[in-house]
């Protein structure tokens, strides 16, 4: 079975070496010298300052709302992984709702206003499949309401927003290292922070509230990442490149194969483009079942991401609908990037739909 997401494993020998030395140091934990080379050579590749590397991507928003210490409710997107809403209801915060964008399938910034409250501390949108959201608008909507912004850049490791990195904008960023994503240390995250201050507070929230060999000075959390992890995203870093090559031309693949059948994500034109995931709208939920089921039978797993939208989750309080997010969720399919199965998928998908849309309209 070809699966959506294709974990990519850096040279074998050189992820030894790392692994050989820390046999020799027999340091495995408790934020390491491979933690903190990557640390380093991340901020220097991605153009940013204050990176922390946590444990995983629902530990480092967990740990953005800690370390901001806001109270009440939260403004975000129902179309995203659960952790973007779950890390909200954790820590002991409530989620609102704003419905999206239907062809970004971001947060749409002329709904976040509306559902804002004088019990609302923050706003935390996705850069949803790594498109930049319309910072600008939410950056003065925060601004003007006095708010924070916590931005989940899960998706968005290749992503430049006006020249800079994605990471660098909002009060704190976080993004994925999961083993699916474009760049990852098996499992784990980062945290960007804004606030010099707010960093230094971080490395010691992150560590369970230890600042020393016998002096625990707040409540914390354990957020380390391992050794073992930083040496596989140290491999990775060195062939980062070659990864986003592959990607990129099966993602222009895709887009010249079935632009004219599907709907494409709509991209935001002042940011560079992610090659993470492809996904692909259909015109109706029959129509996605269906080329799902063409798929499956040639063992190929697409995957409906990201079902279900987030407004119908059984732990929280349910508000509006969130119509744009619930229709997206029904007729979206995430389809596989891997070196050579894509004509295959793209002309699965291309029968597929014109054996269905010739029926319909004879």
């Amino acid at each position: 079975m070809i699966y959506t997401t294709k974990i990519y494993m850096p040279d074998k020998e050189k992820f030894k070496a790392y692994i050989d030395g820390i046999y020799e140091s027999r340091c495995l934990t408790n934020n390491g010298p491979l933690v903190q080379r990557l640390e380093k050579k991340l901020e220097a590749y991605l153009g940013v300052k204050n990176l922390l590397c946590i444990s995983n991507g629902t530990d480092a928003l967990q740990l953005a709302y800690r370390l901001l210490e806001v109270e009440g409710e939260v403004v975000t997107t129902p179309f995203s992984f659960v952790s973007t809403t779950s890390a909200i209801v954790v820590e002991g915060l409530i989620p609102v709702f704003a419905d999206i964008d239907g062809n970004s399938y971001n947060i749409d910034p002329k709904n976040i206003e509306s559902v804002i409250t004088e019990k609302t501390c923050a706003i935390a949108p996705c850069h949803v499949f790594g498109n930049a959201c319309q910072i600008d608008v939410i950056d003065k909507i925060a601004r003007r309401h006095n708010l924070k912004v916590i931005y989940d850049a899960s998706h968005a490791f290749d992503v430049k927003y006006k020249d800079k990195h994605i990471l660098n904008y909002g009060d704190i960023s976080i993004i994925s290292f999961h083993a699916t994503k474009l760049f990852h240390t098996i499992e784990g995250a980062a945290i960007v922070i804004k606030d010099d201050a707010l960093y230094e507070k971080a490395k010691i929230v992150r560590n369970c509230g230890i600042d020393g060999p016998d002096s625990v000075v707040m409540l914390g959390v354990n957020a380390r990442m391992n050794e073992v992890e930083a040496a596989m995203g140290l491999c990775m870093l060195e062939e980062e490149d070659i990864i986003q090559k592959e990607r990129k031309a099966s993602h222009e693949f895709y887009t010249r194969q079935l632009k004219e059948y599907v709907q494409l994500q709509k991209k935001n034109e002042d940011a560079t483009q992610s090659y993470t995931y492809f996904p692909v709208v259909f015109k109706s939920e029959d129509e996605m079942n269906r080329v799902r089921e063409a798929l499956l039978e040639k063992e190929i797993a697409a995957r409906q991401y990201f079902k279900p939208s987030l407004d119908t989750l059984p732990y929280i309080e349910h508000q509006s609908i969130m119509v744009k997010s619930r229709d997206i969720a029904s007729r979206i399919l995430v389809v596989p990037m891997h070196s050579g199965i894509e004509p295959l998928v793209s002309e699965t998908i291309i029968e597929t739909l014109k054996e269905i849309r010739s029926k319909n309209y004879s």
